[in-house]
């Protein structure tokens, strides 16, 4: 095959937001996708951030695919037969520029495949690759199906393992620390029946987290997510955490049981199960990539670890578009000089760090150690469910009064050694 401009391996979010930009300034570009089509591989069932990507991706978004403009946000702290709900909704929410919507990437990747077609961009699926061309150290073009195909720069979107940004150099292999196993359903209701039930007016929808008994002590939670007409619903479960949790369980029981509990149960009730997916998921960690870009190769999205779970939602798609957009803007560069060398390309990561992805990972660097402890799924949601137990319960002796009721459970759960550990460990995000 004749040299082209780029290859992108993969086409997930960060490499069809590479090829999109690419092909729309005119630059050849290949996208190689081992899946049936772009998405069919990818089970995220999520809310996407649209703020942060205006600058990148405009026009695409006022048209895209999404599902429900999200006006609603819940929080739920569950013990093992009780539960507390934190709910907010605000007309911020509903600006004309919107802040969030949810997103089934199945059918929104598919879509923007095909927006990349539009533009002159090859979208090639069921095609694997197997290795990196190298020449002098350099990565010049890929090996497909046993084919080489040369390219002046190869972009890795390969995802959260991506094992071609080892091949490279430029990162380790992902730490069970670092990854998380997400299952999840999506349930089929009728429209009108999600509004019901939500108290949601119709194309709004409402992002639903929890946590506590249901992950077993594991670090992890489960979602919930309003699409048009259906449900998202899940559980996302650390793998180094979910590997140490004694007695062990098997994360479709974990799933089966948070169904079950009467919190969730009655969102999906009368529901069609229309689909059952798993898969690996990246909780955050930029420290096993040594840099972002080579010679010749660039890492995006998920391959280069730009994720971050915040505790009250977990970021990753956003990243992932933007960071194919500032590729773009590098290989962009790196053609008009006609330098495809790492200190050419080095150009992406000064993008990258004057963005908001490595500034908000730089923030929340330490999120991950905070939102791992143990206490947080275990103690914490058995505390407070069983101080509003106290309160709300009317016993046949004499009642305590509410305040007294409030100060020793404070004392019991935070007046210790490792209630103030926690405490000063939440100051770090």
């Amino acid at each position: 095959m004749e040299r082209i401009d780029v290859v992108i391996v993969g086409g997930g979010l960060g490499g069809l937001a590479c090829a999109y930009c690419l092909a729309k300034e005119g630059i050849q570009v290949l996208v190689l996708e081992r899946g049936d089509h772009p998405g069919s591989k990818n089970v995220t069932g999520g809310r996407i951030y649209l703020r942060p990507l205006k600058p990148f991706l405009p026009e695409l978004l006022d048209e895209a695919p999404l599902e429900r403009l999200v006006t609603k946000e819940a929080i739920t702290m569950m013990g093992d037969g009780s539960s507390f709900t934190l709910q907010f909704t605000s007309e911020k929410f509903r600006e004309e520029t919107p802040h969030s919507y949810t997103i089934l990437r199945s059918r929104f990747d598919k879509w923007f495949g095909e927006r990349v077609m539009d533009r002159g961009g090859f979208v090639v699926p069921q095609r694997r690759v197997t290795e990196l061309l190298k020449e002098d150290g350099r990565v010049v073009g890929v090996v497909s199906e046993g084919e080489e195909i040369p390219a002046d720069v190869v972009i890795i979107a390969d995802g959260a393992l991506s094992l071609f940004a080892q091949k490279a150099g430029l990162r380790g292999p992902l730490p069970p620390r670092n990854a998380a196993v997400g299952i999840k359903e999506v349930v089929k209701l009728q429209p009108e029946v999600i509004e019901e039930r939500f108290g949601l007016k119709p194309g709004e929808g409402m992002a639903h987290l929890f946590f506590g008994s249901i992950t077993h002590g594991a670090f992890g939670g489960g979602f919930l997510y309003t699409n048009s007409d259906t449900i998202s619903l899940g559980l996302v479960i650390g793998i180094e955490s979910f590997l140490k949790t004694q007695p062990p369980t098997e994360t479709h029981r974990l799933l089966e049981e948070f169904k079950e509990r009467e919190e969730v149960a009655h969102f999906i009730r009368g529901g069609e199960l229309v689909e059952y997916s798993a898969h690996l998921i990246p909780e955050g960690g930029r420290t096993l990539l040594s840099r972002p870009y080579g010679d010749g190769i660039l890492v995006v999205g998920d391959a280069a670890g730009f994720a971050l779970n915040m505790g009250i939602t977990v970021r990753g798609m956003e990243f992932a578009l933007a960071s194919g957009c500032m590729a773009a803007q590098a290989v962009k560069r790196a053609k008009e000089t006609g330098d495809f060398s790492a200190s050419s390309l080095a150009y992406y990561e000064d993008l990258l760090r004057e963005s908001f992805i490595l500034q908000d990972m730089e923030t929340f660097r330490d999120s991950l150690e905070v939102v791992e402890n143990p206490r947080l799924f275990n103690f914490y949601p058995r505390w407070l469910c069983n101080i509003l137990e106290e309160i709300f319960w009317i016993g046949e002796g004499p009642k305590e009064k509410i305040s007294s009721t409030l100060w020793r459970g404070i004392k019991e759960g935070i007046f210790n050694i490792a209630g103030l550990k926690d405490v000063w460990r939440f100051r770090r995000i």
